[in-house]
């Protein structure tokens, strides 16, 4: 589990429910739910209008993702690589073949693909080529759940302030009771507080840690592209492997060569 999704969530409302109670600002004053249907519905609606609705239902299955920790774990997939270019070295390509039963190669499509591509002896300029156009076909399709929150951010503390225009024409109308006009204006904002914190504190990060995660999954298929090139053009397995340690930082290489 990706613990700082939930930890920086918990943290942001905290740091700020937080403050509003030390300052005796009552709770019941913060959770408003016409505020709320006014904020959320009406954000809802604009990204709904902005973006198709298969993009919105991209966005929503890859929520689970952002609580999540990646699998791509680049030091696993040298690894492996590197096992299949000595045995591919040794034994041939055809070799390869029983490899596509591997947990590691089966749990990700892309990859299987790749191997059996090359052990096939597929053209390697061919095989380069389909998988850099599947792994950019995947990218745009991982980018478009990370813009669904970028729009909802974007409308949100727009959405805030028409609610607590809203808000005001409301007390306005009602200024025979000057008792409740202050009361009403605080309740007016809190719309704006909806808008404003929930795109900052939610769609903004949350299309952020996307963005993020995203760029992980593009440096494991990077790696699997460069590492079946060169198992395909039959290079040595130590010159693969250094080539591949090229994609890595310093504590993610330190820690795969102490590994062997």
């Amino acid at each position: 589990m990706d613990i700082t999704t939930l930890l920086g969530f918990i943290i942001g409302l905290g740091g700020i429910l937080g403050g509003a109670t030390l300052e005796g600002l009552p709770m019941g004053t913060i959770f408003q739910l016409t505020a709320a249907i006014i904020v959320f519905g009406g954000t809802f609606g604009a990204t709904l209008v902005t973006t198709p609705l298969f993009e919105v239902i991209s966005a929503l299955k890859a929520t689970p993702r952002l609580f999540l920790n990646a699998k791509a774990d680049p030091g696993a997939v040298i690894r492996k690589i590197v096992e299949l270019s000595k045995v591919s070295r040794k034994e041939g390509l055809l070799k390869l073949e029983a490899y596509l039963d591997d947990p590691f190669i089966k749990a990700d499509p892309f990859m299987t693909r790749g191997v059996r591509m090359v052990m096939d002896g597929t053209d390697i300029n061919k095989v380069r080529d389909a998988l850099e156009t599947e792994s950019h076909y995947i990218e745009e399709e991982e980018s478009a759940a990370a813009k669904v929150f970028e729009a909802a951010g974007g409308y949100a503390p727009t959405i805030g302030i028409l609610g607590a225009v809203l808000g005001l024409i409301h007390v306005m109308s009602n200024l025979s009771d000057p008792n409740k006009l202050a009361e009403g204006i605080a309740v007016a904002f809190v719309a704006t507080v909806y808008g404003v914190g929930s795109a900052n504190l939610i769609f903004l990060p949350l299309a952020g840690k996307l963005k993020i995660k995203n760029k992980i999954l593009v440096r494991f298929r990077e790696i699997v592209i460069e590492g079946l090139v060169g198992i395909g053009q039959g290079e040595n397995p130590n010159y693969i492997e250094d080539r591949l340690l090229g994609f890595l930082n310093e504590p993610e290489r330190a820690k795969l060569v102490g590994k062997g």
